[in-house]
């Protein structure tokens, strides 16, 4: 089946979502509303980066199946499907703002053709596909949740390769219709009621914050044992109930994602009358976890951070993107430059600077006078750097390495002081 869709929004989801349909092999047209922004998709400029995405991009372009225009009614005429990819930031409240949403459907209402199906991608509180129906003011269309589950730094595998495809219909065919466009992909299809379908992301981003918080208390409790987190994880893993994915201690979950998600549901059961204490604890946990890293640091150095300077390697919140948002690693610096400290750091998508610190060219440059060294970031070029060299560059080889990322054995034998989350 090839199709006629619109994708609404070209962000992170967005401007996926468009891609990977057309290299699928349907007709896509992406909307936006900065004209400028529009231009640069036309020539195959992708504003962020994602693995693969450029060249998907350039793929579709080329092959006449992707374009851009100016205005989500501009893209909607012809559409069979038409996919809303729209921010949904949190409020001050902690929910979810659906402004943009409910913008975008009260505008492309009545350009919509009779049996379009308009498509929740963007995460929603449960609820939105009714209000969107609700705007839309349209009796011959049909809404439908399809929540995305991509990962960032593996998006575009995770939209060819999709652990589960979820739609969320009260009408069976049009969610059979929205199935078809992806027909050519083998995963497990779920197919359930619309509140259903937004429940399954929210509880999904949820479980898997909890993950995070988990072993990171279990690395503290490691360190207070004197066991080694590595083998525990490494143990709880094998059990496949469990599994090993996000078990890996660090500086705590961040992104565009989690904290977000996490907040909304927080809300959404403090709006239904539950207290979700459970997910509070996880994420009050969360943000006791960046400072107890900077107390780490502090303790490395065997005293107060004002005065000293610290080296800092990663500045994104996950290796493999150039996303800050709620990036783990600024929220320890923000901690660390609270006490006194000089930041100097170097991230390989971070090329610009940041209020508050010396953004450098490279890892050593970084390291230069640095009274201690923070790994805030897994990016995996950081394991293979020279270290003799990095140790020339430092007032005091101090290793403080929040994401379990280096060998202890070969830095101290070059004469690190060296110290993990829960490693002995």
């Amino acid at each position: 089946m090839t199709a006629h869709v619109a994708v609404i929004g070209t962000g992170y989801v967005g401007l996926t979502t468009g891609a990977y349909l057309a290299h699928l092999g349907h007709h896509v047209v992406c909307a936006d509303v900065i004209e400028e922004k529009v231009a640069l998709l036309n020539d195959g400029e992708v504003p962020f980066f994602e693995a693969g995405l450029h060249e998907m991009v350039h793929e579709g372009i080329a092959g006449g199946r992707l374009r851009f225009v100016l205005g989500a009614a501009t893209a909607v005429p012809g559409a069979e499907f038409v996919f809303l990819c729209l921010p949904t930031p949190q409020s001050e409240d902690g929910s979810a703002d659906l402004s943009y949403i409910e913008g975008v459907a009260a505008e492309i209402g009545p350009h919509l053709e009779a049996e379009a199906v308009v498509i929740t991608k963007s995460t929603v509180p449960v609820g939105t596909t009714t209000k969107v129906a609700r705007l839309l003011a349209r009796d011959d269309v049909f809404v439908v949740a399809n929540p995305e589950f991509l990962r960032e730094g593996s998006a575009l595998h995770d939209c060819l390769h999709p652990d589960r495809i979820v739609i969320g219909s009260d009408d069976q065919e049009a969610a059979m219709r929205v199935a078809s466009l992806f027909e050519h992909l083998e995963a497990p299809l779920i197919v359930t009621n619309p509140a259903s379908a937004e429940a399954i992301k929210y509880s999904s981003n949820a479980f898997l914050a909890t993950k995070v918080s988990f072993i990171n208390a279990i690395a503290h409790l490691c360190e207070l044992f004197g066991a080694d987190v590595r083998d525990v994880a490494l143990g709880m893993g094998y059990d496949k109930r469990i599994g090993f994915e996000f078990l890996r201690p660090g500086p705590g979950f961040g992104g565009s994602c989690f904290p977000k998600d996490s907040r909304a549901l927080i809300r959404m059961a403090d709006d239904v009358g539950y207290d979700f204490e459970v997910l509070r604890g996880v994420v009050d946990m969360n943000e006791r976890q960046f400072a107890w890293i900077a107390d780490k640091i502090a303790a490395a150095l065997r005293g107060p951070l004002d005065g000293k300077t610290i080296a800092v390697w990663g500045l994104t919140f996950k290796a493999r993107t150039d996303d800050l948002r709620e990036s783990p690693a600024l929220h320890v610096i923000d901690h660390l430059l609270e006490r006194g400290a000089t930041i100097r750091a170097f991230d390989p998508m971070v090329k610009h600077e940041i209020d508050g610190i010396t953004v450098c060219g490279d890892a050593y440059a970084a390291c230069d006078g640095a009274d201690a060294l923070a790994v805030l970031t897994e990016w995996d070029d950081f394991r293979w750097l020279d270290f003799d060299k990095v140790a020339e560059a430092m007032a005091t080889r101090i290793v403080v390495d929040a994401r379990n990322l280096l060998d202890p054995t070969a830095l101290r034998r070059r004469g690190f002081s060296y110290d993990g989350i829960g490693r002995v």
